[in-house]
């Protein structure tokens, strides 16, 4: 563990222009402290700003009021970051092997080395002998594990992952969440994972965190006190899962609420 730990972001509040050139709040007085190898899961209202607050800590955003740093440092410096997004991104003309290693090419690194640690990867995630193979003929959950390959081969120390999981259908939504689970006990990278699966946020985390309705701000921390490994599927009659659920959820229900009642203002 270090002592700064890996992500911190104090007071971090955030306003844009609306097509009508109106400031809109978006995120006021964020607080998060994320220490190194923890998964930390962040659910809330639709529009609270969760994917705002992702892009802030992978310097994707100039920080306007406040600070974010890792492992003490101010972003951006985003070696040490690996992002996932809801689509994956592939490039069509490039075969399962390039795509993963592109960040590694990009980095300089010699052919051989890096596609020995994306055959690696690959296989660690179940795509051994669909190396060579175009993203258009592989499934929508094989295309996604590709994806988490391209994002986790240069080993980076921070995860970040904004609905990985979301486009895809229940049944491979299932098996992607138990591979990455498996993943992070192996590997224990940190974690920062926006989702609005309560029940996808509570199996996976240790840390639940709740953002408010717009300007979003963090409002509740649920602890998951589950042993680990897990299986989000089998969680289903754990006592202890469903009371968290309830328990965010209850949250969100009140911060939609309270979204929808300043829309009809």
């Amino acid at each position: 563990m270090t002592a700064t730990g890996a992500i911190t972001i104090e007071d971090l509040s955030f306003s844009a222009a609306d097509r009508k050139g109106r400031r809109i709040d978006i995120l006021s007085g964020v607080n998060l402290s994320v220490r190194e190898r923890e998964f930390v899961a962040i659910v809330g209202p639709s529009g609270s700003g969760k994917s705002t607050l992702l892009n802030f800590v992978a310097g994707l955003l100039p920080v306007q009021t406040g600070r974010v740093a890792l492992f003490g440092v101010p972003v951006p410096n985003q070696t040490q970051v690996g992002y996932m997004f809801q689509s994956h991104g592939l490039m069509p003309w490039r075969s399962i092997l390039d795509n993963v290693s592109i960040g590694l090419e990009i980095a300089g690194v010699a052919r051989e080395s890096r596609y020995a640690r994306a055959r690696e990867l690959l296989a660690e995630l179940g795509l051994k002998g669909f190396e060579d193979h175009y993203p258009a003929e592989l499934s929508g959950g094989m295309r996604q594990r590709a994806a988490m390959a391209r994002t986790l081969v240069a080993d980076p120390q921070i995860v970040l992952m904004d609905e990985p999981f979301g486009a895809l259908d229940a049944q491979t939504r299932v098996f992607m969440q138990e591979l990455f689970s498996r993943y992070w006990n192996d590997h224990r990278k940190t974690v920062l994972f926006v989702t609005h699966d309560i029940a996808e946020a509570v199996a996976l985390a240790d840390r639940v965190l709740v953002l408010s309705a717009r300007p979003g701000r963090f409002i509740a921390e649920y602890p998951v006190d589950i042993d680990r490994p897990r299986s989000p599927d089998r969680l289903q009659g754990n006592r202890k899962f469903n009371e968290i659920c309830e328990l965010v959820w209850a949250d969100i229900r009140r911060e939609a609420n309270v979204s929808m009642q300043g829309l009809a203002v």
